[in-house]
């Protein structure tokens, strides 16, 4: 039921992450503040396709 998701950088725009999420519990879009190595600073993190 769980499907993997990749999460980009709000300001680069690179994909830095993977994730996991169940889409029936969470319909929305994950959104985290994760470290981007491009930017070298946190910054928030959203799911692309």
């Amino acid at each position: 039921m769980r499907d993997i998701v990749t999460l980009a950088c709000g300001e680069c725009k690179q994909r830095n992450y993977t994730t996991t999420k169940n889409k029936k519990t969470t319909p929305q879009k994950l959104e985290f503040s994760k470290y981007c190595r491009f930017c070298r600073k946190h910054t928030q993190h959203k799911e692309t396709k």
